[in-house]
């Protein structure tokens, strides 16, 4: 468990993205509120009080799903709830990352602490130290449609609160879930009335990806802002176009953001200042150039919605029934993904688009044709030498994947349960989809990088402006400059690493502000 990484209360108010970054990706504990315990001893008390009564309430002393006619009697209820969690935890395909889960887990724990689900304090505890633990359970990529929820992901992680299935341990190794408890001191979960259907009715699985994604695209938003100006740079480009008279005539928060960005970035640079006189005969750039900040600006305002629903569903309780606050347990339709299908599938259609303009902008640099001077492909010795024309292949593959994968999954409904749940959000493939093109973009701007950091080298004696040179020169310390072909595959990847980690942000940040 990283000491580094603050302490996560859960209870009382909403977590926010970067407690779910840290808890998800980093590790950090989890503790629940004193206030959770309250109301977690309250909800349970209406359960119970449920359970011991004649009327039939939906998961407490009846079916699920299709089944919720059937009463079922007080000394089943024990196995109605087992059985739940077996039948549901029905996964299959490959593993879902480690991340993934955690922030699941997390962000269910974050439902169970308010009390309206009903379960025991015990079973939140529970799972807080499963989490504490670092025990990760096995989710697989199939399973969720996304409504009533995450039902399949969250029955693998409940299952392993009772000791079943499998998980990963601390260190990674797989191993069955009784054992991992055992060795960490955690007591199995024996599931009482509705509890199983309180762990796993919920959204939980699908937001956490998208927060996850939100704040992967935060940065790299920002990124995609450097490396066009690096492109302008080397193609000889003009910065007039993002001056903030022409940004103020289509006010729109994140066109305005990006512009900024991008004149900051070119502030200062001996390459444009070359040819901003009057002798320049270049009267108006490509769209890749001009429009940079009108396409990476549309997807800031796409992401700036997606954090607002988010956030929403951060302060939301999912399950079906709650037990309100008056004592009453009503069944509802909260645990219906479209809210976040919708976003995720929207930022999907950014991600692709974002990655589009930046392929458009390093094939100009290849090109002897539109790049104003710079050798072909940019090669060493072109004919000899190929450059970065595969590289751009590259490119042009992931961008056409990201493509297929802006199609939007949340409009592909598909009934199940006997047409009980005959409309479903599929917001749990969307969010997979998103993921993948989250990886896609980074991979596409670090080509880009790559190029432009290799044309303005080309460019001398004419120099970079101060900070996209800082961005050049934390490129140069993993990956050498101009020269003969060399394996180019480890050199995207590098850069690529500088893309994710924040190498790439930081680098510019160190001499000019970033929005």
């Amino acid at each position: 468990m990283s000491t580094a990484v603050p302490p996560v209360v859960v209870g009382g108010v909403p977590l926010t993205p970067a407690q779910i970054l840290g808890v998800a990706r980093h590790g950090a504990p989890v503790t629940l509120a004193e206030e959770a315990r309250k109301a977690l001893r309250h909800g349970r008390e209406r359960v119970e009080s449920l359970a011991r009564g004649e009327v039939p309430a939906y998961g407490v002393s009846t079916g699920f799903g299709a089944l919720a006619t059937r009463h079922i009697a007080p000394d089943l209820r024990a196995r109605l709830q087992r059985s739940l969690i077996r039948s549901h935890a029905a996964g299959t395909g490959a593993e879902v990352e480690a991340e993934v889960v955690r922030a699941l887990m997390l962000l269910r724990l974050r439902t169970l602490a308010s009390g309206n689900t009903g379960v025991r304090p015990a079973t939140a505890e529970t799972l807080a130290a499963l989490l504490n633990a670092r025990i990760t359970p096995v989710v697989h990529e199939y399973g969720s449609l996304g409504c009533s929820g995450d039902l399949a992901p969250l029955s693998h992680v409940a299952l392993a609160l009772m000791g079943e299935g499998e998980v990963r341990d601390a260190s990674g190794e797989l191993r069955p879930a009784h054992t991992a408890l055992h060795e960490a001191g955690i007591r199995p979960v024996e599931l009482g009335a509705k509890e199983g259907l309180a762990l796993i009715n919920g959204t939980d699985g699908m937001l956490g990806m998208l927060v996850l994604a939100c704040l992967d695209l935060e940065r790299l938003l920002k990124v995609a802002d450097i490396t066009a100006a690096m492109s302008v740079e080397a193609l000889l480009g003009t910065d007039r176009v993002f001056a903030e008279e022409l940004q103020r005539l289509r006010p729109h928060p994140g066109q305005a953001a990006s512009a900024a960005n991008l004149r900051h970035l070119l502030a200062h640079s001996p390459i444009v200042a070359s040819h901003r006189g009057p002798d320049c005969n270049r009267v108006q750039d490509a769209y890749s150039l001009r429009c940079a900040p009108q396409v990476a600006g549309a997807a800031r305002d796409t992401l700036a919605h997606a954090l607002l629903v988010a956030g929403r569903e951060l302060d939301s309780v999912i399950d079906n029934p709650v037990v309100l606050d008056d004592g009453r347990v009503e069944s509802n339709g909260n645990f219906h993904g479209a809210p976040v299908a919708y976003v995720l599938d929207f930022l999907a259609i950014a991600v692709a688009d974002t990655a589009s303009i930046a392929e458009r902008r390093t094939d100009r640099m290849l090109d002897v044709a539109r790049s104003h001077g710079l050798p072909a492909f940019l090669a060493d010795d072109p004919g000899v030498d190929s450059g970065h024309m595969i590289a751009q292949y590259t490119q042009a593959a992931i961008v056409s994947e990201l493509k297929r994968l802006a199609v939007p999954a949340s409009v592909d409904s598909i009934p199940s349960s006997a047409m009980q749940e005959d409309h479903v959000s599929m917001g749990w493939a969307a969010a997979r989809k998103l993921r993948r093109a989250v990886d896609g973009l980074a991979s596409v701007l670090a080509v880009e990088l790559l190029t432009a950091a290799r044309a303005l080298d080309l460019r001398s004696p004419l120099e970079p402006g101060p900070a996209t040179g800082a961005v050049l020169r934390a490129v140069r310390e993993r990956v050498p400059g101009p020269g003969p072909d060399r394996h180019l595959s480890p050199e995207i990847a590098a850069v690529t690493d500088l893309v994710t980690d924040g190498t790439v942000v930081e680098a510019a940040e160190s001499v000019v502000p970033l929005v």
